[in-house]
């Protein structure tokens, strides 16, 4: 069986988006990492200075070394205006440090060998609103050379709406039966 983690990039317990993937992953074994219970500066491009990116001292590389002892990567982001959390952004923009970090010199190769997912749940027309980011983490999963698996995109705004959505909570059945 494969290795599971989860990247939650919520801001809040138990929201919409982490029910969705909790209905996805019953029964499996996964690690979850929560991203609000770490610090994770923003980049700070470095990429043209001489010294090159310098170690933030947050939480990050601890994170990322915690990721690649995985198979599969499951980013769950709530929508946040159109587009994944800030958490979740904030994690994605220091992949481009990662690929420049002497500490992990087979960064992109590494994450070559994974498969991505993406459950997100918002608000507002998901299903066509929710799009462009699914269309980011395309892009992003196509330049790492990641297999992007596929989505499940939920409807939900207060709590424990998404279990009225009866179409991702079947998405979230099968993605399951996939990981198995």
């Amino acid at each position: 069986m494969k290795s599971i983690v989860v990247i939650d990039g919520g801001t809040r317990p138990d929201g919409n988006t982490a029910t969705l993937t909790d209905q996805a992953l019953i029964g499996l074994s996964v690690e979850k990492i929560l991203l609000r219970d770490h610090t994770i500066n923003p980049i700070i491009d470095m990429r043209h200075h001489s010294d090159g990116f310098q170690d933030r001292e947050d939480d990050y590389n601890t994170i990322i070394d915690q990721i690649l002892a995985y198979d599969i990567l499951i980013f769950s982001t709530p929508i946040y205006w159109y587009s994944m959390s800030g958490l979740m952004k904030n994690f994605v923009d220091r992949w481009s440090q990662s690929l420049r970090d002497s500490n992990y010199p087979d960064f992109k190769a590494k994450m070559a060998a994974k498969k991505a997912y993406v459950i997100a749940v918002g608000g507002d027309n998901p299903h066509v609103k929710g799009l462009p980011m699914i269309q980011q983490f395309q892009h992003i999963v196509d330049f790492m050379g990641i297999d992007f698996g596929g989505y499940i995109l939920g409807v939900g705004n207060k709590p424990g709406d998404i279990l009225q959505d009866k179409k991702a909570l079947f998405a979230a059945t099968q993605l399951k039966n996939e990981l198995i």
